[in-house]
C-alpha cells in the first residue's frame, strides 16, 4: 500500500502547476504545438522545389516539372499556414484573442514567404557555386548541392531567415535547430548572410542572431561569430534585441576554430587565421594570425 501512496505522491508532485510554471505549456486556445516533423517535411518539399532532381523524386522530366512544382508548392503552403498559426498560438496568452485573425494572418504570411522562393533559389545557386569555387576537392557544383552538409545548413538558413524577417514566431528557430541537429552547424535565423556564402567542412560553426555577413565570405569548421557579453536589466534578465554579434564584410576568409566576439567589424578582404581570438575591429585587407 505504501508503494502505491509513494507513487501517487510523485504523480501529484509532477503535476503541480504551481511549481516550475515554465515547464508546462497549456495553450489558451487548445491549439497543438508546432510540429518539428511537419516542418522537416516542409523543408524537404522546398528542397525538392529549389533543387529539382536532387531530392525526393530524383528523376524529373521537363514535361512534368511545372505540374510537380505546382503540386509541391501547394503542399508546402498548406503545411506552412498550419505551422505559422500554431506558432502564433504558442505565445498567445490572451483569452479574448480572435483565432480567426491569426488564421488569416498566417495565410498572408505564408503566401508572402512563397513569393520569396525564387530569390532564395537564386541565392542558393550562388552558394553552391561558391562551394565549388572554394573547395578543390569538389568536382562539380552538383556535388556540393547533393553531398555537402554546409549546403544543407545554408539552405535551411535561407528558408528560416526569410520566415524570421516576416516576423513569424518560433517556426524559424525550429527549422534552424533541425539543421543544427543534422549538420552540427548552428546558425540563428536572424543572422543576415550575403550571396556566395560557403562553410567548408562545417562542424561546430556558430553564427549568432545579429551577425551580418557580406558577399563571398568563406569560413571553416569550428568558427564562432558570437557575443562577447550582453547587458542585463535591474532584475538580472538579459536585455533582448541588442546588436551583439560581428559584422563580416565582403570577401573575408575565416579559418578553422577562429572565435570572433562582439559587435566588431572584420573589414573587406581580410583573412582571419585559425584558432585566433578577435574582439576588436579588423581593418580591411588585414591578415590576423597568432
Amino acid at each position: 500500500m505504501k508503494e502505491n501512496d509513494d507513487f501517487e505522491k510523485v504523480v501529484e508532485q509532477l503535476c503541480d502547476l504551481s511549481s516550475n510554471a515554465d515547464l508546462y505549456h497549456i495553450p489558451w486556445h487548445k491549439m497543438e504545438l508546432p510540429s518539428a516533423a511537419e516542418l522537416q517535411k516542409l523543408v524537404d518539399i522546398l528542397r525538392e522545389i529549389i533543387f529539382p532532381g536532387y531530392f525526393g523524386e530524383s528523376i524529373i522530366r521537363s514535361e512534368t516539372l511545372h505540374y510537380l512544382t505546382g503540386a509541391r508548392l501547394n503542399n508546402a503552403l498548406s503545411i506552412l499556414i498550419t505551422q505559422i498559426n500554431r506558432g502564433f498560438c504558442f505565445y498567445c496568452h490572451e483569452p479574448g484573442q480572435q483565432c480567426s485573425d491569426c488564421k488569416e494572418r498566417s495565410k498572408t504570411l505564408a503566401k508572402s514567404f512563397i513569393r520569396k522562393l525564387p530569390g532564395i533559389k537564386q541565392q542558393l545557386a550562388l552558394d553552391a557555386k561558391a562551394a565549388y569555387d572554394g573547395d578543390p576537392a569538389t568536382l562539380h557544383v552538383s556535388e556540393a548541392i547533393f553531398c555537402y552538409p554546409s549546403m544543407t545548413a545554408v539552405t535551411y538558413h535561407r528558408i528560416a531567415h526569410e520566415l524570421f524577417v516576416l516576423g513569424i514566431p518560433l517556426i524559424p528557430r525550429i527549422i534552424s535547430e533541425i539543421a543544427h541537429s543534422i549538420t552540427g552547424i548552428d546558425m540563428h535565423p536572424g543572422a543576415r548572410i550575403g550571396d556566395g556564402f560557403f562553410i567548408d567542412h562545417g562542424t561546430g560553426v556558430v553564427i549568432g542572431e545579429t551577425s551580418v555577413i557580406g558577399n563571398n565570405v568563406r569560413i571553416y569548421q569550428g568558427v564562432t561569430l558570437g557575443a562577447k557579453s550582453f547587458p542585463v536589466d535591474s532584475k538580472g534578465n538579459p536585455i533582448k534585441g541588442m546588436q551583439r554579434h560581428p559584422i563580416v564584410e565582403d570577401n573575408v576568409v575565416i579559418y578553422a576554430n577562429a572565435t570572433i566576439l562582439g559587435r566588431i567589424t572584420i573589414g573587406r578582404g581580410s583573412i582571419i587565421g585559425g584558432n585566433v581570438w578577435v574582439t576588436k575591429d579588423v581593418p580591411a585587407g588585414t591578415t590576423v594570425v597568432i
